[in-house]
């Protein structure tokens, strides 16, 4: 087995930093040595197959992407990034593992759901890879099939307030659904916001011409995020399940999830890199001279950007110090402006919903260090090490430490990352700075103070001074235990 030394860095972990060298057997790190340490022996680097210099840099757990959406199927198209060239750009960005969603749709079963998910990702992931559950259709026989995705290593599952006719539950199956999560120790994912509701608000804003992009964060007005927030809490709280609420961009929302974790209740939070830096006013808001206002289509999400004259993002980045919120996702669901996007010319409600941030959560969090929204720590704990504990996977993700996964990413503080899809005077793309599958960057001109220079994924280093060295088929399945976040 090739063995690998990274030597001259700081560890930096989610409760401190020291100097440190990391030893690498195969797939495993073998030992976190003291600088100069000759505890192996006099010389160790002698000793190894490759040696890594990270000096004046940061040795950190690869980052875990527990939020992605890989080939979803939305809107009458699919996500425009496979579990290829997703994850490859996630690897290129200094994640070495996501979790997934495998769908089940109305009316059909959840193992076929997860059957499709399977051949989908499998052979073709850069890095490892799991899989939470969505189960858009709650009845017995779903019910009876959710309580085997434990033994299957499938310790989540999501369900839907939002999107009627599609994925949405009622609260009498979200009921049954956290009764069952009480039962068995699976983390219930709620995407909270008000379907019905805002179905009506997104009529009526059709019907008064109100049709561009702007107008989805409109719609889904924040009150609809708190209000099922404040629901599905209520819920949980009666059934006793575990409560994890997805991309929460509202300072309201958190309000909620503060209120009840405050009571002792366990219910967590994660936010997206998206609600830290974007807005409704900015982004959905914006014209260009090629798309007008239809330009705002490139950030239509849901939940939807969030006003900054209202002070959502400050708000967003305080429940991080607070741990109000525990996680940064990227909900990474990819659409193009061409063919895509574009299919919600005239209507709002027929564009996409997605934005592509798989390959730059962990540059985007760490300029939060450089800003000093966040510690060097934090950055560790949000990205990686929560996702790890969160989800079942910590001691063999999330840590550096001997025994777990050798997924070691080495970020050099005085590099530089500039984002962007640079352009011809017609403003036609002429290349791309990213490797996501997409005609645009929703990042378009962001300048990191920090660069991710090398990537190790279960020892095999797979991006190194600009080079990408993996291949497909480099990842797998990820089994997954209980969370070992809860209280």
């Amino acid at each position: 087995m090739t063995t690998t030394l990274i030597r001259g860095g700081t560890v930096v972990s989610a409760t401190g930093r020291a100097a440190a060298d990391v030893l690498i057997d195969g797939e495993r790190i073998q030992a976190v040595l003291a600088p100069d340490s000759v505890l192996l022996g006099t010389d160790v680097a002698a000793s190894v197959d490759t040696v890594i210099d990270a000096t004046g840099k940061f040795v950190i757990p690869g980052g875990i992407d527990a939020h992605t959406h890989m080939e979803l199927p939305f809107g009458g198209t699919e996500a425009s990034d496979t579990f290829e060239t997703g994850t490859r750009a996630a690897a290129w960005g200094g994640t070495t593992s996501i979790i997934d969603f495998a769908v089940q749709t109305y009316g059909k079963r959840i193992e076929d759901g997860l059957a499709t998910w399977h051949e989908k990702a499998a052979g073709n992931c850069a890095i490892d890879y799991g899989f939470h559950q969505i189960v858009g259709d709650v009845n017995d026989d779903s019910l009876a099939a959710m309580r085997g995705l434990v033994d299957e290593g499938i310790s989540s599952f999501k369900l839907f307030m939002a999107y009627p006719g599609v994925f949405y539950s009622d609260d009498a199956q979200i009921l049954k659904a956290m009764q069952l999560s009480r039962d068995t120790g699976m983390l219930t994912m709620m995407h909270a916001e008000n379907g019905p509701a805002i179905d009506v608000l997104a009529a009526q804003l059709v019907e008064q011409r109100k049709t561009d992009p702007f107008y989805h964060g409109v719609a889904r007005a924040w009150e609809m995020e708190e209000e099922a927030t404040h629901r599905a809490i209520m819920l949980a709280k009666l059934t006793g399940a575990p409560l994890y609420v997805v991309h929460v961009s509202a300072k309201q929302a958190v309000e909620q999830i503060a209120w009840a974790r405050d009571k002792g209740q366990n219910v967590f939070g994660e936010t997206c890199p998206q609600y830290l830096y974007l807005s409704l006013e900015e982004q959905l808001g914006a014209v260009s001279e090629k798309w007008g206002a239809f330009e705002g289509a490139k950030w239509v999400c849901s939940t939807p950007l969030r006003s900054r004259e209202e002070g959502h993002q400050n708000a967003m980045w305080q429940s991080l110090r607070t741990n109000d919120v525990q996680m940064v996702s990227t909900d990474h669901c990819p659409f193009c402006m061409k063919d895509q996007k574009e299919l919600g010319l005239g209507d709002f409600r027929k564009i996409p919903n997605g934005i592509g941030s798989i390959e730059h959560r962990m540059d985007l969090m760490y300029q939060g260090v450089v800003t000093g929204e966040i510690t060097l720590e934090r950055w560790v704990e949000l990205t990686s090490t929560t996702p790890a504990r969160m989800f079942g996977l910590y001691g063999q993700k999330g840590v550096i430490q001997p025994g777990a996964d050798a997924d070691v990413v080495v970020y050099d503080p005085d590099g530089h990352t500039s984002i962007g899809m640079p352009v011809d005077e017609a403003g036609n793309p002429t290349g791309r700075s990213h490797h996501m599958n997409m005609d645009h960057s929703a990042w378009e001109g962001f300048e990191i103070d920090g660069h991710v220079d090398t990537v190790v994924s279960r020892g095999k280093v797979v991006v190194d001074g600009g080079e990408y060295l993996g291949a497909p088929g480099d990842g797998r399945f990820l089994k997954r235990g209980l969370s070992q976040y809860l209280v």
